[in-house]
Formats: structure tokens, sequence, C-alpha cells
């Protein structure tokens, strides 16, 4: 039975070779070829300073699957730093029939950047995505191992080969541009450095890294790269186990719908984080996202958990292990890693501290209950709220800091799964916050609070009807999404204020229809409204596309 949410291979069958007679036939929209693929996004703002491009990598991924790239990244001699900002430029170009891909790079065994790569149409496709790398700034600074991972597979029915170029551009500071914000020592949380440093878990399973941090740490903070695959693909639509188990026919995926990742550090829990409902670019129905991507495919964003009530006792110049934990009961593999952003005493040679508080707990159970509706369907809903604590101090060559991190999350969702599981309707609500109070000084009288909130939305909506031949169905697929961020924060007692603000939403639809393999109907629209406010500057789009080309481009406010 057809997986409605997971419709990826459908992108894949329908182009180059199904078309004949089609295009030109009346009746329905049959869409073959599309523009280059567009975002709201914004890109990366650049420095008008002196400035070196490495071309780091260029390379075809075809049959690669297990052969990645591997080479070297030297910073240029023309450029040694400091840096204003370092960017990553990822561009590709693709044609015939292909699936879309996931895509990693690692510099020094740190993951730098996660993408998957557009569906091709059969004239070919070329797109591009930056990236800032400024926050790695202490391992760029020598030359470094290089990592590209692009599995693929090319043969005679997917023909698509990724022609991928990447380029580093190192900007130097000046006066009027200063040095990037980055941490003293960025620190590793993978597998190795030449090979693909994400680690492939599946339920139960857990990975980690020993590292061994400087004495004189006083701050760590983990940012987590995290992406499930397969039945992972869609978790938020999937099934309680009972559920799959009672309707074996359905062919729907189990594990339930509730998704978090977490981190240990010597084997304690020491925090957790919801990830982002990400759809590839073949996912539901293909149609849906010619040209425009849906949120995070294409610059995904990693989760950032904050050790820092854990620096003290990181800070003993002992190796520790740093533990990365899937969600649990997943029924696929999710790949991940990550990397410690660390801070350094520069007035004293050792720190230390300890862990006062930690109530960070496993993943909880979460209770299904299943509702058969008058339509036929069955409705599958769940609803938790989940809350914890971590607090830890560090004495260092000014006083001891303390810092508390408290995490509170709402999540609910309902499925409804109806006509044997070939029609399924998600709503999914996902929203939290995460508050860290910094206190320090003479009488621990200095007191910041970061206050940074989260909410991913997404409704999808899937069909699938079958033909009355081999070969033959129609798949229609339609989606809301949005990814909405804010950060605030208060010092010494000061009100709040707002640091940043990203809301960015996603709505889509498309169909596709094949009659005994011929393609007889294939269209779709979509839209995307960036708003972004960061340090008081503005960025406002807003794009749609309809049958395969962008109808709109609109420069926005803030509002």
């Amino acid at each position: 039975m057809w997986r409605p949410l997971a419709l990826a291979a459908a992108a894949a069958m329908f182009v180059a070779g199904t078309l004949a007679g089609t295009a030109a036939a009346a009746g329905p929209t049959v869409e073959i070829n599309y523009q280059d693929p567009v975002t709201a996004l914004p890109s990366i703002a650049r420095p008008a300073t002196h400035s070196c491009v490495v071309t780091a990598m260029r390379h075809d991924f075809a049959n690669s699957y297990g052969q990645p790239f591997v080479g070297t990244l030297t910073p240029p001699k023309d450029c040694p730093g400091p840096w204003s900002k370092v960017v990553l430029d990822w561009s590709g170009s693709v044609a015939g029939r292909q699936y879309d891909r996931l895509a990693g790079v690692w510099i020094g065994g740190a993951e730098v950047f996660r993408t998957s790569t557009p569906e091709p149409d059969p004239a070919g496709i070329s797109w591009h995505v930056d990236q800032d790398l400024s926050a790695y700034t202490p391992l760029l600074r020598t030359p470094q191992p290089l990592v590209v991972d692009l599995g693929n597979i090319v043969n005679g029915t997917y023909t698509g080969i990724y022609h991928m170029t990447m380029t580093v551009t190192y900007y130097q500071a000046d006066e009027h541009n200063p040095e990037a914000a980055h941490s003293d020592v960025v620190v590793p949380v993978s597998q190795s450095t030449s090979a693909p440093g994400w680690w492939g878990l599946t339920d139960g399973q857990t990975a980690g890294a020993s590292v061994t941090l400087p004495r004189n740490t006083v701050d760590a903070r983990m940012q987590v790269y995290a992406r499930g695959g397969g039945c992972e693909e869609f978790w938020y639509s999937n099934v309680p186990d009972s559920y799959a188990a009672a309707h074996p026919d359905y062919g729907l995926c189990a594990g339930g719908t509730y998704r978090e990742v977490g981190v240990l550090v010597d084997g304690k829990p020491a925090g957790t984080a919801q990830p982002f409902p990400v759809i590839y670019t073949g996912g539901i129905s293909p149609l849906m996202w010619r040209p425009i991507p849906s949120v995070d495919a294409f610059r995904t964003q990693p989760y950032e958990i904050d050790l820092t009530p854990f620096a003290g006792v990181l800070a003993d110049g002992a190796p520790h292990t740093v533990t990365l934990v899937p969600p649990s009961g997943i029924t696929d593999t999710w790949l991940m890693d990550g990397s410690l952003f660390v801070d350094t005493d520069r007035g004293s040679a050792q720190t230390s501290g300890a862990v006062t508080e930690d109530t960070v707990t496993p993943s909880p159970a979460v209770a299904y209950n299943v509702a058969a509706q008058a339509d036929g369907s069955d409705l599958i809903t769940a609803s938790l709220s989940r809350d914890w604590a971590v607090a830890g101090y560090v004495d260092t060559s000014h006083g001891r800091v303390y810092t508390r991190v408290v995490r509170h999350s709402d999540y609910s969702n309902s499925d409804d799964v109806a006509s044997a599981g070939t029609v399924q309707t998600t709503s999914q609500r996902d929203a939290g916050w995460t508050e860290t109070t910094t206190t320090d000084g003479p009488g621990l009288g200095h007191r910041q609070v970061r206050h940074d909130s989260w909410s991913y939305p997404i409704d999808a909506k899937s069909t699938f009807v079958p033909g009355a031949t081999s070969d033959s169905y129609t798949v229609t697929g339609q989606v809301s999404v949005a990814r909405h961020l804010a950060t605030t924060r208060a010092d010494h007692g000061d009100a709040f204020k707002a640091l940043s603000r990203v809301d960015d939403a996603v709505r889509a639809w498309g169909t596709l229809e094949r009659d005994a393999g011929v393609v007889v109907a294939a269209d779709g629209s979509d839209s995307e409204r960036y708003v972004g406010v960061d340090g008081g500057r503005c960025y406002g789009h807003f794009i749609a596309a309809d049958h395969g080309y962008v109808t709109q481009d609109l420069t926005t406010g803030c509002r």
C-alpha cells in the first residue's frame, strides 16, 4: 500500500520519458520543466572589505554512496585574518531524473553545513545556497580536513548527476568591519575527521565522542544537527505502533508523532531539543516544491543546547563523553552529530565548578487516543507538556558565575486517517521556550536573562487514489508549515529587549496523475513569506509561484 505522506518516489518516476503525448494534449496541466529553485531567505550579508575566494571543492556526485569528497581547506595567504566574516557558497546543477538527496559538509570533523538537493527536470536546473562560517573561525585558521557527502545513484532510471562547486570566501576585518564574534574553541562531536561525521542512529542507539576542553573553560554551547530519513522523514504523520499493527494493509509508518533529541554529558541528561518538520523537495507531492522548497530544506539550522551548567565540570582537563540521543521509538534512521563552542577565561589558567540542578528526564512516553469518526476515518490525537531545568556554576578570575537553563514545551498532534490509509490529514503544534539566566559579579549583583522561543506549526494533507491499471494513480498534497523564532534579553533587571525574530512560512499544493505509466496531470503552486529582524535591521520577502514559475517576488515590511 502506498505511504500517503511519503511520496518522494513519485518525483523520480514522472519526469524524463513518461511525458510523451501528454504535454500538448488538451486537458489538465502537465508541468514538465520549471525554473531554477528560489527561496525567500536573505543572502548572507557580506562586508565591503578585502576578500579572498578559495575553491574548496568542484565535484560530480554520481554513484556516490559511500564515496564522499575528501580534501583539505587551507586559509588563503592573501587574507590571513582576522576575518570580519567567512562565507561558504554551495552551487549546483542537475538535469534528468533524480531523487532529492541529503548532503553535509565537515571542516576538521565539525559539520558546518547540512542541506538537501532539489529534484531536477529534463532541461536541468541550477541553484545556490550560502552559509555563514564565522562561528567556526577557530578551526578555519589552519589547514583542516574537508569532507563533503552527497550520496547519489545514477543508472538507467535515475540519470541526474549533481555537479557541485563549493567556495569559501574570507573577508578581512578592518576598522569599520571588526572581527566576527566567535568562541575561543570549537570541538567537533562527530565520528570522523576523514569521513562523513554524522552517525546513523536507530531506536535505542546513542553515539558519543570523548572531548577534552581547556582547563579554563567558562561556558560551552552545543549545536546539534539532526534529521530523520525513510519512515522518519515524515515523523509528524507516523501512527502509534499499535495502530500500525492493527492496520498492516494501510502501509503507514509507526513510531508515533512525538520527537525530541537529547544530549548527555558523562551519561547524565544535559538537555533536549524539538526537531523541525523538514520536508524534502520530493516530499508528499513533488510538484509542490517547484521552484520554492520548504522551510529548512536548503539551509538546515542546527539546534542549540546550552551546556554551560556543566562547564565547571568539563574544565578539569580530563576527557569527558558527550553523547547524542535520537528520538525515542523511531522506526528508521536519524543522522546526528554536532559541535561544542567553548569560551575560556583569559584571566585564569584554571576554572572549576559543579552542577547544582538537573531535572532533565528521558523522552516522555506519549499517550495516543484513537477515535472512530462518523465518516469512517480514525482520528489519532496526542498532547503533552515538558519542563526541565539544569543549573551550575563556574569559579572564574572574576568570581563565581551561575547559569540556569530552563526549558518548557507544549506539543499536540492530530492525525485523521481515512480511506484505508490513502487519505491522511495531519495538524501539529510544537512550541516552547528556553530561558537562560546568568548571575555573577560582586554579591552576585549582575543578572542577565535570555529568552529564546520557537514554534513549528504544520498542517499537511495527502491523498493517494489508485487507478484502474498498473502504474496508475493520483497523488495530491497540501501543506502549510512555518518556523517562528524569537530572542529577547534583559540585563541587570531591565525590561526585556528584542534581539532577533524570524518568521518563515511556506504554503504549497501539488498534484500528480499517471495513467498506465504516462503522466496526464502534473501541477503545483507554492509561496514563502520570510520576515527577519536582527539587531534592528529588517528583512522581509514574499515570493509566490504557479506551474513551476515565480509569479510574485516582493520586498515586504517586517510587521
